[in-house]
Formats: structure tokens, sequence, C-alpha cells
């Protein structure tokens, strides 16, 4: 059996929390080995789903922006928008699809502005459209704490 990394991660959180901490003398070290103990556990639910979580929020971001490029009258705007329709993740790398990640936030930031200057229905509706996916990408990163 080769051990999975999450496993060796939440293993070693869980003892350092429950075996470990509990022995060292109340204070500082006693925390931060508690801390720490916490901080393992959320790399390890990392490790499990991060790539997965990055390339489908970039999926829904390029979907999405595909989709208001019929929404925005900003011609350099729309220009920005047509050039990440066709593109694609430059490999499952955390580094590399936060990096995507990043830059499609930057371009959904700045739909979403052009949008607020406006307050016709389809804006209003874009608007929507890109709360939601922001509101399902939050929930989709939401790192649980150990026993619950």
């Amino acid at each position: 059996m080769k051990p999975e990394v999450d496993n060796i991660l939440q293993t070693t959180a869980v003892q350092l929390m429950t075996q470990i901490a509990p022995e060292l003398p109340p204070g500082y070290t006693q925390n931060s080995t508690g801390l720490m103990g916490i901080l393992l556990g959320f790399c390890a639910q990392e490790y499990e789903n991060g790539a997965e979580i990055r390339a489908s929020e970039n999926a829904e971001m390029r979907n999405l922006l595909a989709e208001l490029v019929a929404s925005v009258e900003d011609v350099r705007l729309g220009v920005k928008l047509a050039a990440v329709m066709g593109e694609r993740d430059a490999s499952l790398k955390i580094s590399d699809l936060n990096y995507s990640n990043a830059e499609l936030k930057k371009l959904l930031i700045e739909v979403q502005t052009h949008l607020e200057t406006r307050h016709d229905e389809r804006a209003k509706l874009a608007r929507r459209e890109i709360w939601a996916v922001l509101k399902a990408s939050a929930k989709k990163r939401l790192v649980m704490l150990p026993g619950m």
C-alpha cells in the first residue's frame, strides 16, 4: 500500500492536535502546534480537491465569459473576451490553474465593472450570472474543520 499525501497530512494533523499539542505546556507552543494541525488538515483537503476545483472554476468562468460577450458593449473588452474563449489551462499543476484562475477573475471583474455602469435588463441578468458563479466558487473552496 502506498500512502497518499492527503492521508499522511490528515494523520499528521490528527496526531498533532490530539496527542502532541495536549502534552505541551499551555501557551504559545501548544497553541501553535494545534494551529499547525488544523492547517495540515486544510492542506489535506486542498490536496484532494484543489486541481478539480480550479479546473472546474476556470471552465465555468470561460463559459460565462463566452456568454457575456453579447452583453458587453465595449469593443476593447469584447476583444479580450473573444481571446479567452478558445483558451485552455496550460496543465493541471496548481500553479498553472491558479494563474489561469487569477487572469479569468481579473477579466470577470472588468466585465462586472462594465456592467455596473448599465441598468438595462441584459446587464442586470449578466451581473446575477456573475454573482452566481462567484458564489458557487466560494462554496466549492469552503474548507471544513476536522470532525465537522
